[in-house]
């Protein structure tokens, strides 16, 4: 059955759920097209953060994460989908064409749904809790699943190569001429439809015990993390070679990952600025990966603290995001 025999609000809801993907910055840079049978994700380059992520790369990356969303968010509302990946290569912006069929939920797709709401994007420091290997190793599945690697860096010389790479790559972007205001523009908000808003951010001292994370602006976190030290494990998700295709799919991994933790209780952050400077990646590559894999993500994987749940970021309404063509 075609996806306009279906009730197009069901689609639209899940559209809508799927706007909770995790993006740079919370800059949502997709846009939807629902044509009959069809739902069509392109880029959306008005969103698109050209001095942070010069290359695009974070663009894909958020744009298969939502990508995975919808998916899941369809999958649960009984509609399978069948995704065609950079469906035509004289479309660049295109992305993925997705047909929409009949299908029946598990249990396994309401629980990753149920996910989606409740995931968050956690900066402040993590308690030094291990996470199980079990758990561990269903993350690890999870990410191969959707075509991705994500390989654990616990301690020794990759994980201090790891965090090196993050301060070298933190002190490049400080004197890249626009950064800073690009950065400023997109972060510490408190009204607004898109970026991180002040209140998922830390402030003062707090920022200081993440030393893997970037530095926002200051925001309105801080208590959590008082006299803290981050127990984050630290994980980089790879992929086989390093093309927009493995980008799109490092996206999809990464929403697979994240609500799998979510799942399990984990708190999560996904970090991107080491892959937004080409020294950096190599690094990554070469001595965090031993050129097993192309680099396409860091996160943050561990227990949250105790204390409030974090807000949800704001999400661009349907109308913004999405396009639906009249039947014909």
């Amino acid at each position: 059955m075609l996806t306009y025999q279906v009730d197009q609000r069901t689609v639209r809801s899940a559209i809508e759920l799927a706007s909770r993907a995790p993006s740079v910055h919370n800059s949502q840079p997709w846009h939807w097209t629902l044509d009959r049978g069809l739902v069509h994700l392109d880029a959306d380059l008005t969103h698109w953060l050209p001095v942070t992520d010069a290359d695009g790369r974070d663009l894909t990356v958020s744009c298969g994460a939502a990508l995975h969303h919808l998916r899941v968010a369809l999958a649960a509302a009984g509609i399978r989908a069948v995704v065609h990946r950079i469906p035509n290569p004289g479309e660049p912006d295109r992305l993925a064409t997705l047909e929409l069929k009949n299908g029946t939920p598990t249990e396994a797709d309401l629980e990753l749904a149920a996910a989606i709401a409740r995931r968050r994007t956690d900066r402040r420091p993590f308690s030094d809790w291990q996470i199980p290997e079990d758990s561990q190793r269903e993350l690890e599945s999870a990410a191969i699943g959707q075509g991705g690697i994500l390989r654990m860096i616990n301690s020794g010389g990759p994980r201090a190569a790891l965090l090196e790479a993050i301060r070298e790559a933190d002190a490049h972007q400080a004197d890249i001429p626009g950064y800073g205001a690009e950065l400023a523009t997109w972060s510490g908000r408190h009204a607004g439809d898109d970026g991180v808003p002040a209140a998922n951010l830390l402030h003062g001292k707090a920022a200081a015990a993440v030393p893997a994370a970037r530095r926002f602006p200051a925001g309105d976190l801080g208590p959590y993390a008082a006299g803290r030290t981050d127990g984050a494990t630290l994980a980089v998700l790879g992929t086989a070679s390093d093309d927009t295709l493995c980008r799109l799919r490092a996206g999809e991994a990464l929403s697979a990952v994240l609500l799998t933790a979510a799942t399990l209780g984990l708190a999560t952050c996904p970090l991107s600025q080491p892959l937004e400077i080409g020294s950096t990646r190599l690094v990554l590559r070469d001595d965090v990966l031993d050129g097993t894999l192309s680099p396409q993500l860091i996160l943050r994987l561990g227990w949250p603290p105790v204390g409030p749940s974090l807000p949800a970021t704001h999400r661009r309404p349907f109308a913004d995001t999405a396009t639906v063509e009249p039947e014909r």
